[in-house]
This record gives C-alpha cells, sequence and structure tokens, in this order.
C-alpha cells in the first residue's frame, strides 16, 4: 500500500452561500510531485489554505503525516513540516535576501526572550552560524548567491520567486505547497524553477503539492496530478491518464466535439 504523507477526506468550504470546495477527497504519496489543476476559480489555492491552515473547512478532515491537523494553526502545522509559497509574493521587500530566508528558521530556533540578551555568554551564537549554514546550503542550492545581500524588493520577478521558495525550504519542511510557482515567468524562467522542484524533491526528500496552469511543466515533473472544476474534484491519477479524460478536455483543456472529430480524422 502506498505511503501517503497527506490525506484529505471530504472537505467542504463555503464563503457565505458560495461554495469553494464541495466532498473533495485525495491522497499524496510521500516524496512524490502531485500537482492540482483547474481553471480559475475551481478551488485550488482554497485546498491549500485548507492544507496550510489559513483556512478551516466547514466539513472533513485533513490528516498529516498520519496526524489529523484539520483544527491545527497556521503554525502549528508548520512545526510539523508543512511549507508553503503563495501565489502573490509574500516576501518582506526591505529585507535582505539572506535576512528573509532567515525567517523561514525562526520556528526552529531555541534562542528566546532571555537568552538573546546574553547573546556572547550563551548558545545563541552557535545556533544561528548553524542556521546560517543551513541558509547558505539554500542559496547555494538555488543559485542565488550573487543576490544574497540584495533587498529583495530590488530583485525581478523571478528571482523574488526563487528567493519565496528558499524560505519556505529554509522551514525544512516534509511538505511544500507550491501555488503557481511559475506565474508571470518566462520560458527559460520556468525551466530553472522546473528544475529545482524536481531537485527538492529528488535530493531533499520533499513532498510536493502545487497548483500550476502550464501543463508543459505539469505533464513534465508530475508524478500524479488532480482536476478540480467547481470546487468538485473531477478525477485524478497519473498525468496521461488524467490528461486522455473526455471530462477533462471538455472542463479544462476546452476541447469540443469539433477538435474532438479532428483528432480522431
Amino acid at each position: 500500500m502506498t505511503d501517503s504523507i497527506l490525506k484529505v477526506e471530504h472537505v467542504s468550504l463555503a464563503f457565505g452561500g458560495v461554495k469553494a470546495l464541495t466532498d473533495v477527497s485525495f491522497e499524496v504519496p510521500r516524496g512524490s510531485v502531485f500537482s492540482i489543476i483547474g481553471p480559475n476559480g475551481a478551488g485550488k489555492t482554497s485546498m491549500l489554505n485548507c492544507i496550510s491552515g489559513r483556512y478551516r473547512p466547514q466539513k472533513g478532515a485533513i490528516h498529516f503525516d498520519g496526524r489529523e491537523v484539520t483544527h491545527l494553526r497556521p503554525n502549528d502545522r508548520a512545526d510539523l513540516g508543512i511549507g508553503r509559497t503563495f501565489q502573490n509574493l509574500a516576501l518582506f521587500g526591505h529585507m535582505t535576501v539572506l535576512e528573509n530566508i532567515m525567517v523561514g528558521r525562526h520556528h526552529l530556533m531555541n534562542n528566546n526572550w532571555v537568552t538573546g540578551p546574553l547573546y556572547w555568554l550563551s548558545p545563541a551564537e552557535k545556533e544561528e552560524l548553524t542556521h546560517r549554514r543551513e541558509v547558505e546550503q539554500i542559496i547555494d542550492f538555488l543559485d542565488i548567491t550573487h543576490v544574497r545581500k540584495s533587498v529583495a524588493g530590488t530583485l525581478s520577478y523571478g528571482l523574488r520567486k526563487r528567493v519565496e521558495l528558499a524560505r519556505a525550504m529554509a522551514l525544512k519542511p516534509k511538505l511544500i505547497l507550491l501555488d503557481e510557482p511559475m506565474a508571470g515567468m518566462n520560458l527559460e524562467e520556468k525551466e530553472d524553477m522546473a528544475r529545482y522542484i524536481l531537485d527538492l524533491n529528488e535530493e531533499f526528500g520533499i513532498t510536493v503539492v502545487m497548483i500550476e496552469h502550464d501543463m508543459g511543466v505539469v505533464m513534465d515533473i508530475s508524478h500524479e496530478v488532480m482536476v478540480l472544476d467547481f470546487g468538485k474534484k473531477l478525477i485524478s491519477g497519473l498525468p496521461e491518464q488524467v490528461m486522455a479524460d473526455e471530462h477533462v478536455k471538455r472542463a479544462y483543456l476546452g476541447l469540443e466535439e469539433d477538435d474532438e472529430m479532428q483528432e480522431a480524422g
């Protein structure tokens, strides 16, 4: 039986009379790249928000690494190993790249208000150096050494996306949630980001749940794909199987009957 790191069971979420998610269930195999696709308004980001704890579903349950986390706060889920990037960049624009990534290590630090002022007389200095070394490894991994001291707000969009990924990696997650990591990027930037996602999955052993609209990227790097449509799960499975499904062609890819006849011909 497949070892699943994430199980979503019959999750429903509504805002007033608007149903964002309706009875959605799926499992994410440990060590996989799992993509969630669907048209705008399908409920993809709402699902990530339920998994990360930003939203609490009215119905259903979410299990992470063998533990139910449905009612845990976002910071408690981060402590368990759930990292997150956002569709809209959430960096501290006035801080350097290094400082932004160090923020991702905050919950791992043992230093507190008592030992902090005694920096030179406590383990705080040694602890910070340890965290700095790990952050520098992430910086090197994502090829952003040349901008490590730059102010984040001055960087190009593609580099800022990479810095946000670095901050999520700094949390040392078992599972990382990526909300449109390649949105707004040119072809070269997309290719670089796809490579980084594959490498963090394979080299760091991090399970990835990703929302992405670029079907070429989804097909190339995903182990499994799930389609949401109007807040409901349409299908999930291997990328080739999902893309071949007639319902997906109509609901997501916009393939009409005339197109199907042309393909058949």
